[in-house]
């Protein structure tokens, strides 16, 4: 009896000392992506977790999870600016591809001070997704789709649903004016019978 006692003394004080551990330290590329989710104002992005921190001579890249379950991708730099703050289309909950058909559309965010974002992602055979972006008439949409191990098409559809742009391929990139304000949509379609992995840069000037 006094030995089970032990062993559960024991153990409670190793559990003790796992919760006492410091944590890891944050860096200031770590709390400047932080930030910059904060401040797309989704409520969703209020909380969350670092998953991991990659630190290269290019920028640090940061990649988040909010209270949502929504993977973040971000890359920081050394004078704390944000290049890039996106949805990671290429994780889901599990870390694994997920099929474009799943998803719903996806709202574009620019960090804070940029004009512009990159999103890689991956999309199953005969499936699609779309990019949603808010935009004022008069400026420059700029859509920019290069795809991996296949080919991809695209659309770019108005506020009103009509089109700005059919479907063209994606080694095609576009930059036009837009000509009405409001919510703009931009589909990536995968029409083969191969899942294909594609980057997107967005830009508005």
């Amino acid at each position: 009896m006094s030995c089970l006692i032990h062993l559960k003394c024991l153990s409670t004080a190793a559990m003790l000392a796992v919760v006492a551990a410091p944590a890891m330290a944050m860096t200031d590329a770590d709390n400047a992506c932080i930030d910059a989710l904060r401040a797309t104002g989704t409520p969703d992005a209020q909380g969350g977790e670092i998953l991991s921190s990659s630190f290269s001579e290019a920028g640090t890249l940061v990649m988040m999870k909010d209270a949502g379950g929504t993977t973040w991708r971000c890359i920081a730099y050394s004078d704390g600016a944000i290049g890039e703050l996106s949805v990671d289309q290429a994780m889901d909950d599990g870390g694994a591809m997920p099929s474009a058909a799943m998803s719903g559309p996806q709202r574009v965010q620019f960090a804070p001070g940029t004009s512009g974002t990159a999103i890689s992602g991956s999309l199953a055979a005969n499936s699609s997704i779309s990019y949603v972006i808010g935009a004022k008439d008069g400026q420059f949409l700029n859509v920019d789709v290069q795809s991996r191990g296949g080919a991809l098409d695209y659309q770019i559809l108005n506020p009103d649903g009509s089109a700005l742009l059919d479907f063209i391929a994606s080694d095609q990139p576009y930059k036009g004016q837009l000509w009405q304000s409001g919510d703009h949509v931009i589909e990536v379609l995968n029409a083969g019978a191969q899942p294909v992995s594609f980057d997107i840069g967005i830009g508005i000037d």
